[in-house]
């Protein structure tokens, strides 16, 4: 087997790059079709995310294989040799295993253990089996994979610390509310943010989300979703009243929400506490607003401690993880040298068997002519002995001949033949 992985991420790409070898998901059946035949791999699946496109092979051929899968990369997505290898990473065997295994567990994306990045690669193993791009080989390698990063969740709080602004924000409405899916909440603005808190707020149980945009349709698009509400921003003195959580990100250059607008809304709403969180630069929410009573207002600056704990956090898990990933990959290969061993071993049962049944046919036609019983028994036992040690006899006097010492030392191990000669000399002695 020669695992391969080739790949180009946020860390080894721009954007504009990451863009152009990215694979539609409609499209992914006929690629991996057209990578086995034109790549010469045995075995292929394909990962592709906006921060990522990893390919993933078998290839009998190894030191070509990575041209070849690089090659069939460029001329599918109409780019150079050279312009992949300035941003490609290759990595074969253990080190591509090990890679697999970091990548499963968030310890390799943008966002220092991310979940979904399991999901993505779960959803890229199935794809692949059911386009027929897998055998037994990538079939063994996922699931251990999987399982492993499964144990790196388990065992380690990789992704229990927030490390992302919007999961900090999410995070800190916590601290106020309890029971988050009684409350309402209100996002300002519908940039990747935004998105990112809307997603963390769905996650963690709230179903009232109202999106305000300068834009009806981004709006819409955002709110779609997560099943929210998209109002524009004219509206928002309306929702307001209605909100428990207010988060803001937008690119305004003036503030958007005022002292006297927010004074109205806890009048409506008697003084129930309203959870601001302004996340804009400039601000969103005018810095008054925080002096008035049942508003908790908070701005980026007061998230940083707490990202940058989560990530130090995060960063102590990680290496726990990468303890777990290099039991992982030892395991995988531990057994994988056991499988090579199988076929070894059944052959020389079979070769053995075939020798019993010979010299038991002669036993038993023995018998039949009228030899004593004590006889063919004898003859049997010598004769299956010397054939089943003809050969290694053989190979082991040749081997010494030749000067190949470590031949026979295997052998002494193989056949345990140190432990029978200390056997035989404690029967000795115990006969004295």
């Amino acid at each position: 087997m020669s695992l391969l992985v080739i790949g180009i991420n946020h860390k080894s790409a721009p954007l504009a790059i990451r863009e152009r070898v990215n694979f539609a998901p409609e499209l992914m059946n006929e690629a991996l079709a057209d990578a086995l035949v034109s790549a010469q791999v045995d075995e292929i699946a394909i990962l592709s995310t906006c921060n990522r496109t990893e390919i993933f092979a078998v290839a009998s051929d190894e030191l070509d294989g990575d041209n070849r899968l690089l090659q069939w990369l460029g001329n599918y997505h109409s780019m150079t040799l050279d312009e992949l290898r300035e941003c490609s990473y290759v990595f074969r065997e253990q080190q591509a295993l090990h890679h697999m295994m970091q990548v499963a567990s968030g310890l390799d994306s943008m966002i220092l253990g991310e979940p979904q990045i399991l999901g993505q690669m779960k959803s890229a193993y199935a794809v692949a089996a059911h386009s027929g791009s897998i055998a037994s080989e990538l079939g063994r390698i996922f699931p251990q994979v999987f399982n492993i990063a499964k144990r790196v969740r388990t065992d380690t709080a990789i992704g229990e610390n927030p490390v992302s602004v919007a999961y900090a924000a999410v995070n800190l409405t916590q601290h106020i509310f309890t029971d988050l899916s009684r409350t309402r909440a209100l996002l300002i603005g519908a940039g990747e943010t935004i998105e990112l808190v809307a997603r963390h707020l769905s996650d963690k149980g709230v179903r009232e989300i109202v999106v305000a945009n300068r834009t009806l349709g981004r709006a819409h698009e955002l709110a779609e979703k997560f099943g929210a509400e998209a109002v524009l921003l004219s509206e928002i003195p309306e929702q307001l009243a209605k909100a428990d959580i207010v988060i803001s990100s937008t690119a305004s250059q003036l503030p958007i929400l005022g002292k006297g607008a927010v004074e109205h809304a806890l009048r409506l709403r008697k003084h129930k506490p309203i959870f601001m969180l302004d996340l804009a630069v400039p601000r969103d929410i005018e810095e008054q607003v925080g002096e008035l009573d049942d508003i908790y207002l908070y701005t980026v600056d007061d998230l940083k401690d707490i990202v940058d704990e989560g990530l130090k956090n995060r960063e102590q898990e990680a290496r726990k993880a990468d303890q777990i990933i290099a039991a992982g990959v030892e395991e995988f290969y531990r057994q994988l040298r056991s499988l090579n061993a199988v076929s070894t071993v059944k052959a020389l049962r079979s070769k053995a068997e075939t020798l019993r049944d010979a010299e038991l046919e002669k036993a038993l036609r023995a018998l039949a002519r009228g030899d004593l019983p004590e006889a063919v028994l004898s003859g049997l036992a010598r004769n299956l002995t010397n054939k089943l040690l003809h050969s290694p006899s053989s190979q082991m006097r040749r081997a010494s001949a030749m000067g190949r010492n470590e031949v026979i030392n295997w052998s002494r191990e193989l056949f345990e033949l140190d432990m029978h000669v200390e056997n035989a000399k404690t029967a000795a002695d115990d006969s004295e």
